[in-house]
C-alpha cells in the first residue's frame, strides 16, 4: 500500500486524518500476537498511523519507539483471549492495553473516554507494505540516531 504522499502542512490532527483517509481502501487485514491466539481483524483503512517516542512506548515495545495505527472501533473484530494492563499517560488519561496471556504480545489498546477508536501496533500486522506514519510525537525523547521522514507532522 505504498503511494506518494503530499507534503504535510503543520496543521494538526485533522491534516493527518485527511491524508490517511485518502489512502487506497484496504481489504480485511489481521493483526496478531506472536503465538496467533489473539487477533484483531480490520475491515477499513487506518484513521491515522503514528510513531510515539515516549518512554512508556519504548518500554512497552522494547524498541526505541512505538508505531501504531488507529482505527474506528466499528471496523475492528477481536478474537481470542486477552489480559489487560492499564497505565496513566503523560496527560493523565488512562490507556488499557490488551495483550495475549500466552505469549505476552500487545495486540490493541484504547484510551479512556469515548472509546470510538482502537490502536493497534503496526508490527502486529507483519505487513511491510502497511501505510507509513503521518505523525511523530514526543520527539524530545527520540534517540539521537533515529531519523523520521521530513514530510510527516512532528510534535516535540
Amino acid at each position: 500500500m505504498r503511494g506518494l504522499r503530499p507534503p504535510q502542512p503543520a496543521f494538526g490532527y485533522l491534516q493527518s486524518v485527511r491524508r490517511q483517509a485518502s489512502l487506497p481502501a484496504m481489504s480485511s487485514h489481521i493483526a496478531s500476537c506472536s503465538c496467533g491466539q489473539l487477533t484483531a481483524t480490520i475491515s477499513e483503512p487506518p484513521i491515522r498511523v503514528s510513531v510515539c517516542h515516549c518512554l512508556a512506548c519504548q518500554r512497552r515495545t522494547g524498541s526505541v519507539f512505538g508505531a501504531q495505527a488507529r482505527f474506528s472501533k466499528k471496523c475492528v473484530t477481536i478474537s481470542g483471549q486477552s489480559r489487560q494492563y492499564v497505565r496513566v499517560g503523560d496527560a493523565g488519561s488512562r490507556i488499557t492495553f490488551h495483550f495475549c496471556p500466552e505469549c505476552g504480545a500487545t495486540v490493541y489498546w484504547a484510551l479512556q473516554g469515548p472509546e470510538e477508536h482502537v490502536a493497534i501496533p503496526v508490527g502486529a500486522f507483519a505487513e511491510p507494505g502497511f501505510p507509513p506514519p503521518a505523525f511523530s510525537v514526543y520527539e524530545e525523547r527520540m534517540h539521537s540516531w533515529v531519523r523520521m521522514p521530513d514530510d510527516i507532522e512532528h510534535m516535540p
